[in-house]
């Protein structure tokens, strides 16, 4: 085929409109394509850690109560609801020496004394769990105004008294085992630990009477 002049502008003239069709075609194309879907996984959900709930405590109750028994009590109990589950208090119960509020705990043991029991300080008496594993008759003792007495109470009483956990507990006793009964209540201020600060704390709760 011969081109002349007219025929070679035209062809200029198709190529140019192919090249434009070209380019729309390859834009719509892009255009129309449908954006790719990710799929990301959930983030994995935290694992609860489960709290673990105390269960009942088993109290033996004995002395001048109502009904001396073991009895099974909630967590948290008292002193109180030891007494109250053994039926309350024998009519002849020395209830000036007992301490209603002291908590109670897994294998304790309460003692109610009567009002015939000779001493020249009687107190209700709260074995702890060891001692009453091991059989021996070490008291956690309160005196009559229901004070701790120090010479006597095992940690587990001491850590009742304000500013006194098991560390400074245990140093009460070690200093008790080593140098012998504390003569006066300001004597504990000898404990490592223990100033006139955490003593003025600690002047009105605790007693050695009875010692």
């Amino acid at each position: 085929m011969k081109l002349d002049q007219s025929n070679v502008g035209w062809v200029i003239t198709a190529f140019v409109l192919g090249l434009v069709f070209a380019m729309g075609g390859m834009t719509l194309f892009k255009q129309t394509q449908p954006a790719p879907i990710i799929i990301s996984p959930p983030e994995p959900t935290p694992t609860a850690v489960p709290t673990e709930t105390p269960g009942p405590v088993q109290v033996f109750v004995n002395g001048a109560v109502r009904q001396e028994a073991v009895y099974t009590l909630p967590a948290g109990s008292m002193v109180q609801d030891a007494i109250e589950a053994a039926g309350g208090f024998a009519d002849d119960a020395n209830v000036a020496v007992v301490n209603l509020a002291q908590p109670m705990f897994n294998g304790a043991q309460v003692y109610v004394p009567f009002n015939a029991e000779n001493s020249a300080t009687p107190t209700a008496v709260i074995f702890t769990e060891a001692e009453s594993e091991n059989g021996r008759g070490q008291q956690a003792s309160l005196s009559a105004e229901g004070l701790v007495n120090i010479n006597s109470a095992d940690a587990a009483q001491l850590e009742t008294l304000p500013g006194i956990g098991a560390s400074t507990a245990q140093k009460i006793i070690t200093f008790r085992d080593e140098n012998g009964s504390f003569g006066t209540i300001e004597e504990i201020m000898n404990v490592p630990g223990i100033g006139e600060g955490k003593f003025e704390q600690l002047r009105t709760l605790i007693t050695v009477d009875g010692n």
